[in-house]
């Protein structure tokens, strides 16, 4: 049966409905007196889902049958648009679960964000649209076990670091290819940059579109260019997403309201890289844009198995230390006054460490937390950029872990463009000290290029840092099977993406048992 507020569509309905709305998929820009042109296909940008909760899940597209436009309206005119929606318990489409109708609007860029609620726990749905005579693609989606509900496996995917000018997004098919539950994106879903202004080892192999995305428009232009992907299409399909950022969804290294380099007009900047990061990710309306803020650190339960802590270490950091200079050591680092993470969400993320009862307490971040000493040999350098450049916090985090009833943390990591396991220890300078968590990190999807088996330094660096079990140079992502007994994490590798169609592989596997935080090299 239809939910309170959903609509049942019937054939009259369809076309009454989508006659209505197929004037507002005109392209905007037409030429006065000219014939009006015909409406063309405005899927172009694929279908999403996330948030999955036990009883609900949120479903996404946008409208954008011309998805370059340099306006960023992605090629549609000023009217609303009534898109209507379908879930259903079958791929097919023959048990149709529940039907409604969302109205795309342009001061949202024509997306649509439907918030469902009141679905089964533990379940698996397919999902499409429609407006006029067109149809999106089919997703896939799924709700989280309900409350205490013992989950069984949960397959994850994590993923970070997609530079459509590095690579093809080959890592997205087979990532899509897994089936996993869910996927984890942790950040720089896509880049800022002109074109062939951030340029891979070897060379870009594709342009992006416009200029350095500076407006809403340009942001919004910047995501379609992103989602026209195939293979990116593919993985957003493929299961529901929980979605946080790092930098580049704004701007290379930005820390709060201070930007790397001066920017006379960042904070009107950062509003308009916000506000499109919410209409192109299916997010729930409360994290949507208040003026240059967005609510995105968030928890998510599945089940009684795991709990999911997404965290924000970009809007609420004090600014780097050391100037920000990469391989530094400085005493603004240690300064227990600083915060990656700010008071706040700080106090929320160690409260809610002290009250959970999930077998398995994951913390979704952004930028290494280990420590990482990447001068080898003699005097030390740290990335201030990275928990090293906050070890108050990651001080304070490591206490909480160690001495809260949260069992079994595991911090799961993007940014770094390598994969790499790495225990997290009590003290980092003490190598006999005892292990509080592991941290898992996804490398990225294309970013840097083909990347390498070996790298000049890596033997020397791990020396200096025996709390680092592996470490990898190729792109790729991170595929986890989470068991109340254990989580087994496979590093999953592309030999390129400089051109398509590239084999994938398990580079390295670990394991991590209930009650012991130590990585184990399966």
């Amino acid at each position: 049966m239809p939910g309170v507020g959903d609509v049942l569509i019937s054939r009259r309905s369809l076309l009454r409905n989508g006659a209505a709305g197929l004037g507002a998929l005109l392209v905007s820009g037409a030429l006065p007196g000219c014939a009006r042109p015909r409406p063309t296909d405005p899927f172009t940008v694929g279908v999403a889902s996330g948030e999955p909760s036990a009883s609900g899940v949120v479903l996404w597209t946008r409208l954008a049958p011309n998805p370059l436009a340099e306006d960023g309206f992605g090629g549609m005119g000023p009217g609303p648009v009534e898109v209507e929606w379908e879930l259903a318990v079958d791929e097919s489409f023959r048990r149709v679960h529940r039907r409604g109708t969302e109205t795309a609007v342009r001061e949202s860029a024509h997306s649509v964000h439907v918030e469902l609620e009141g679905l089964a726990p533990g379940r698996e749905y397919f999902y499409r649209f429609r407006t006029g005579s067109y149809q999106s693609p089919v997703g896939r989606t799924r709700t989280a076990p309900g409350p205490g509900a013992h989950a069984g496996t949960l397959t994850m995917c994590v993923a970070s670091c997609a530079q459509y000018e590095h690579g093809y997004f080959t890592a997205y098919r087979h990532l899509a290819q897994e089936h996993p539950d869910l996927v984890l994106h942790l950040g720089d879903y896509r880049y800022e940059h002109a074109a062939q202004d951030y340029v891979a080892p070897d060379g870009n192999v594709r342009d992006h579109a416009g200029p350095e995305t500076v407006t809403l428009g340009n942001y919004r232009q910047r995501y379609a260019q992103y989602k026209t992907d195939p293979d990116l299409q593919a993985a957003h399909a493929a299961a529901p997403w929980l979605a946080v950022w790092d930098d580049h969804e704004l701007d290379n290294n930005w820390a709060d309201e201070i930007p790397e380099m001066p920017q006379p007009d960042f904070l009107a900047r950062r509003a308009a890289a916000f506000q499109a990061f919410h209409e192109n990710m299916p997010l729930r309306r409360i994290s949507a844009t208040r003026g240059i803020d967005l609510q995105l650190y968030r928890r998510v339960d599945w089940g009684n198995l795991a709990s999911f802590f997404l965290l924000d270490t970009r809007q609420y950091r004090s600014d780097q230390p050391c100037g920000g200079r990469f391989g530094s050591d400085c005493p603004g680092r240690t300064d227990p006054s600083r915060s990656i993470t700010g008071g706040e969400q700080e106090s929320w993320l160690l409260d809610g460490l002290r009250s959970s009862s999930a077998r398995w307490n994951l913390l979704g971040q952004q930028v290494f937390f280990t420590q990482l000493d990447v001068r080898p040999g003699a005097g030390r350098g740290f990335n201030p950029d990275a928990w090293d450049g906050y070890v108050g916090s990651r001080e304070r985090l490591v206490a909480a872990l160690r001495d809260s009833r949260a069992r079994n943390s595991v911090i799961l990591t993007g940014d770094m463009h390598r994969h790499c396991a790495a225990e997290v220890k009590e003290r980092f300078d003490d190598p006999a000290s005892a292990t509080i968590a592991a941290e898992l990190v996804s490398t990225s999807i294309t970013s840097e290029g083909d990347g390498s088996e070996t790298e000049p330094t890596t033997a020397a660096i791990l020396a200096d840092n025996p709390h680092i079990r592996f470490h990898h140079n190729r792109r790729g992502y991170l595929r986890a099977a989470i068991q109340d007994r254990e989580i087994r994490a496979d590093f999953r590798v592309v030999p390129y993406v400089s051109r398509p169609g590239a084999p994938v592989e398990t580079r390295a596997s670990f394991v991590i048992e209930n009650g012991q935080p130590a990585l184990h090299r399966s």
